[in-house]
């Protein structure tokens, strides 16, 4: 079970400042990422994957050809957590790997 409480609305505003790219959706951590071919955007989602697995903590994703977006949010926290953000920037570290 989870423990974690959602973060206030300034927590979130000070994350984002650390999180290039992403903004907040319908409550939802988002970005799209844009890589130079299909099998990148696939390897970055195979090695995001990995690392949503050792968390726990599952990404809603879409993927289009060489395009990858990403929501986040701790469904059982009913909203976003230091588990999205945790993500957000392991992300952003493993897309920057692949460009």
């Amino acid at each position: 079970m989870n423990n974690l409480q959602p973060l206030s609305a300034n927590e979130i505003a000070i994350a984002l400042t650390s999180l290039e790219g992403w903004t907040i959706v319908q409550g939802k951590l988002h970005r799209q990422f844009q890589f130079k071919s299909f099998v990148e955007a696939f390897g970055f989602m195979t090695s995001l994957a990995l690392v949503a697995e050792s968390m726990g903590h599952h990404p809603e994703w879409f993927n289009v050809y060489n395009r990858v977006t990403i929501d986040l949010t701790t469904h059982d926290a009913g909203g976003l957590t230091t588990k999205d953000v945790d993500l957000a920037k392991k992300a952003n570290e493993l897309a920057k790997a692949k460009v």
